[in-house]
């Protein structure tokens, strides 16, 4: 009934217990979930996973903010994308969030090597055929650009893909739609303070919305603070269900059938 478009099965809070993890979404009904690869040196696991399991597919992809990491290069992740289950790139984009704190007091131009990965993550979904999963914080404006630059704008020969975890404006939301993107919302959206956002969740068109965890992180209300889990992901398709003015379940099959969209592999 409920796919979680995004989560991260492998990181130790949900691997250690994975059994428990899938017992929680057959309970919930979440029977699709995608597992995101955030280095090249975890990918095998994330594949692996998803080859192992009905109902789990698996992305290629270095995340912007790892760091001290193998670099892929266009043909590694192309390589990648045609093992079993996997059926995105990513997730991949720019994070400029706290880059005093977080980055050792670096600019914006110090961060070109986020600039020249996402290019390269690009470039290889387009030769792989398959749909980007795009991660943007404090950057949207470079996302945007750099994904213009690289002849994203929804025409032929676009790879497309997801805007995932969604936490910017309105306008960006639209602009990331124009593009021809999803969008992606996830517990955030419970979040009582999340009220732009919750404007960006009634607005998106219903054959773009998707819904995730991006467990182990940001559980939704009424676990807010806890480990997150893909057996989460109803509690954000009924806040947006609320959101939007219909049922829960019209929420959970438009997701899910736009998730068979975006990610036509799973279906292979």
């Amino acid at each position: 009934m409920f796919t979680d478009s995004h989560c991260h099965l492998t990181f130790p809070e949900l691997a250690s217990d994975f059994d428990a993890v899938r017992a929680a979404m057959a309970a919930a009904q979440v029977t699709r979930a995608l597992c995101i690869s955030t280095t090249m040196e975890e990918f095998p696991d994330v594949q692996a996973l998803a080859a192992r399991h009905d109902g789990l597919w698996a992305s290629a992809g270095v995340h912007p903010d790892s760091e001290d990491v193998h670099e892929p290069t266009e043909d590694q992740l192309v390589a990648a994308s045609q093992l079993p289950k996997v059926v995105a790139i990513g997730e991949t984009g720019l994070d400029y969030y706290q880059m005093e704190e977080r980055k050792g007091g670096r600019s914006v131009a110090d961060l070109a090597w986020q600039r020249d990965r996402f290019r390269t993550h690009i470039r290889a979904a387009r030769r792989a055929g398959l749909p980007l999963v795009i991660h943007t914080r404090a950057s949207s404006d470079d996302t945007l650009t750099i994904l213009k630059e690289e002849g994203e704008q929804g025409g032929a020969g676009s790879a497309g893909g997801v805007f995932h975890c969604f936490t910017e404006t309105r306008e960006v939301a639209r602009a990331a739609l124009d593009l021809g993107f999803y969008v992606s919302l996830s517990g955030i959206v419970t979040f009582k303070s999340a009220r732009e956002l919750q404007e960006v969740a009634a607005m998106v068109p219903e054959d773009r919305l998707l819904i995730e965890t991006d467990s182990p992180y940001l559980a939704p209300v009424p676990y807010r603070g806890k480990t997150n889990s893909p057996a989460y992901v109803p509690y954000v398709a009924a806040k947006v269900a609320e959101l939007r003015g219909v049922d829960v379940a019209r929420i959970a099959q438009v997701t899910s059938d736009n998730f068979t969209r975006l990610f036509p592999k799973v279906s292979v």
